[in-house]
């Protein structure tokens, strides 16, 4: 994968399940203390992300946590043991991205979350992503970099349509100014 497929793929992930999956159902779960659930998720990513610039730039490898894994405890059970838990993670979170889609499609709708459509949408869902991954890595950079392009230009439309709902205006503000010869301290007295 070429490195703007690597980026749009990250780029599409991050906006796809953290901002625009996840993020909601998090503010519903917090209230009103979402700004502080939200702060420590970011502090807690940066703490992951600087681990993994860290692993990277000491162990380069397409290998990833495996790799780092291996690197630390040596091949084993260990090893073993991490890499499948983090490989049940990844399905366990894909699995709840796929439901969270389907959840969020049915409420455009008006159709009731519980119904059967969530879980077709959401195995759809699965399916296409297998697929997309079996086709090659220049299909998945491809597909990223179109769908980041997707999802940041949906953002941006978002924020245009919020500002301008809430009656931020940009137009050029003109300051007249005004003669002010004999108003000065020296001309009143």
């Amino acid at each position: 994968m070429s490195l703007i497929g690597a980026v749009s793929m990250g780029t599409g992930v991050m906006i796809g399940a953290g901002i625009l999956a996840l993020t909601g159902q998090i503010a519903e779960l917090a209230g009103s203390l979402f700004p502080l659930a939200f702060l420590a998720a970011a502090i807690v990513t940066a703490f992951s992300a600087y681990s993994y610039v860290k692993l990277s730039n000491a162990y380069p490898s397409a290998g990833g946590i495996g790799m780092f894994l291996q690197k630390a405890y040596g091949k084993g059970t260990i090893t073993a043991v991490g890499a499948l838990l983090m490989y049940f993670s990844m399905v366990v979170n894909e699995s709840l991205v796929a439901r969270t889609f389907g959840t969020y499609i049915v409420q455009i709708f008006n159709i009731d979350p519980s119904s059967w459509i969530v879980t077709a949408l959401s195995i759809s869902v699965l399916i296409f992503a297998f697929l997309l991954n079996i086709s090659g890595n220049r299909m998945i950079g491809l597909f990223s970099l179109v769908m980041a392009f997707i999802k940041i230009g949906g953002i941006l439309i978002f924020a245009i349509g919020g500002l301008w709902i809430s009656g931020v205006s940009f137009e050029n503000t003109n300051i007249i100014t005004s003669n002010t010869s004999g108003t000065s301290i020296t001309d009143i007295m």
